[in-house]
């Protein structure tokens, strides 16, 4: 091959690879990574289940952190989900601004839709064969965490524009970021599964695994999916919790 289709070459994988280098720098996914912190019963905050927290048991691999499954409950029976507003709970010292809080919460709230949406139906009203769920994110580092924020309705392209913001910002949790799931009968309000999950940012120990705003996207995601996978394998009859 001659210099100049060599070049010609060069310049093609650049030109290629710079738009995957931008697209890598929205999507945030495929960018960082978190890690699974192990967790003990004893040594959890639960700012959103309060004591039901003491019906929690360590997971195992591939699972929530801490979780519990209701051993009466029928899974088969139910194929749809009402999924309650995403809330955020932090301390009066929380780093985390409102604004950055309300964002937090809408992603959740539109990532956790469109995962179960691909394996449920989405309702809007409680009835048979539905199961309520809710989401709750909680600053790991708050000593007596409260809630804050709650998530609102955003249309999905303006979630999409401020990825933009996400990919360049620091969400300031320092450590870790805790998630909280509860799953109930939309009706009875039995309780079918509770989980807590703790991921560590992706940065190095020297910086303190100090959290970026893709930290927080593989974290939410990772919780999506895994709750959709569980659920569906569930309700499917494929396997047993």
């Amino acid at each position: 091959m001659n210099i100049k289709s060599t070049t010609s070459v060069f310049q093609t994988k650049a030109r290629v690879g710079l738009p995957l280098i931008a697209l890598c720098l929205l999507a945030l996914s495929a960018c960082t990574t978190t890690q699974k912190v192990d967790l003990k019963q004893s040594g959890v905050n639960c700012a959103f289940l309060a004591s039901e927290c003491s019906l929690l048991t360590v997971g195992g691999k591939e699972q929530a952190g801490l979780r519990y499954i209701n051993p009466t409950t029928k899974w088969s029976q139910y194929n749809k989900i009402l999924l309650s507003p995403v809330t955020y709970w932090g301390g009066d010292s929380s780093k985390l601004s409102a604004a950055d809080q309300q964002m937090l919460v809408n992603y959740t709230s539109q990532q956790f839709k469109e995962q179960l949406g691909q394996k449920f139906q989405i309702v809007d009203q409680a009835g048979p064969g539905v199961m309520k769920l809710d989401v709750a994110l909680t600053d790991a580092e708050s000593a007596t965490p409260g809630l804050r924020s709650i998530s609102i309705i955003v249309p999905q392209a303006h979630m999409l524009a401020n990825l933009k913001y996400l990919a360049t910002g620091s969400m300031p949790f320092v450590g870790a970021a805790q998630g909280e799931i509860k799953i109930t009968d939309s009706v009875s309000g039995e309780v079918l599964a509770l989980a807590v999950d703790k991921q560590i940012g992706g940065g190095s120990i020297k910086a303190g695994f100090q959290w970026k705003w893709g930290d927080a996207e593989n974290a939410v995601n990772h919780w999506a999916e895994l709750l959709t996978t569980r659920l569906f394998s569930w309700t499917s009859g494929t396997a047993t919790p």
